[in-house]
């Protein structure tokens, strides 16, 4: 048994060896890539209700029963909020400020919408709320500013816990898609690895393996699935497959950063550098 184990750690290091040296080019832009794709959502958003405006504020105003300068305020902001913040993101810049303030913009919609009880908005959210979450821990390594709300925590224990809440609220696009949809022999046989690099993911162990097999599937997914470009654009499903189409991009981009930046200190990864 022991043997076995010494053999597919062997394998796993040379792996993960050859891994490096194939993805080497492309490693200084992974974070790049990765805060773009993350704030993807919000940009598709913006620009959604800036060109939709009419039909967005006859649904604000006619069923949701929002007042006429309460629907205008409301979508403004929101775009306001989704397009400055996301610019910050992508350059860098007072990510702290911008994460807070996309995080504001999922709250407000849930709410603003009446979706806070839609499953399958609820966990595409938290998704997307945990690469949110790993910008912010990025960030905290080259932003030395204290958090007020968290002042009696180091730098390094901040960080550490937003990379964890981070891996564990990525998953949560995967779990809902697994068990949503017609059932195959495929689809249990791919949602049973998906589940299982979920947990890899959660746990911290093979982390980067593990977020970019998801990285990988849920591209594939995102492609065939939520092909929205192929969908006439006067059908009513184009929005939805678009949504979800840039919900799960930038789910992809938090997996991505993941991959970049690694599980953090409370992962068996870590864990086993240790020993």
């Amino acid at each position: 048994m022991s043997d076995i184990k010494q053999q597919l750690e062997s394998f796993s290091s040379k792996a993960e060896d050859v891994m490096d040296k194939v993805g080497q080019p492309l490693k200084p832009y992974i974070p790049a890539i990765s805060r773009f794709l993350i704030v993807a959502t919000f940009l598709e958003d913006a620009l959604r209700i800036i060109t939709q405006w009419g039909d967005q504020l006859y649904y604000m105003e006619q069923s949701r029963h929002f007042p006429m300068v309460i629907s205008h305020l409301f979508l403004g902001l929101n775009v306001i909020a989704m397009l400055s913040c996301s610019s910050l993101v992508i350059a860098k810049k007072h990510q702290d400020i911008a994460v807070y303030g996309l995080m504001g913009v999922v709250v407000s919609q849930a709410l603003g919408y009446g979706l806070v009880f839609d499953m399958q908005f609820f966990l595409r959210n938290l998704s997307v709320m945990g690469g949110l979450m790993m910008v912010l821990s990025d960030s905290i390594a080259k932003n030395k500013q204290m958090f007020a709300a968290l002042p009696q925590m180091t730098e390094s224990n901040r960080r550490t816990y937003l990379q964890l809440a981070g891996r564990i609220l990525l998953i949560f696009l995967f779990i809902g898609s697994a068990f949503h949809g017609e059932w195959s022999l495929l689809r249990v046989f791919v949602s049973l690895y998906g589940l299982v690099a979920c947990v890899m993911v959660a746990i911290g162990f093979k982390a980067k393996w593990s977020a970019l097999f998801l990285v990988l599937f849920l591209s594939i997914f995102n492609v065939f699935i939520n092909n929205f470009w192929s969908v006439s654009h006067t059908h009513y499903r184009r929005d939805f497959l678009k949504y979800d189409f840039f919900q799960t991009l930038s789910t992809v981009g938090g997996f991505l950063l993941l991959v970049s930046t690694g599980p953090g200190g409370y992962s068996m990864d870590e864990k086993k550098k240790e020993f």
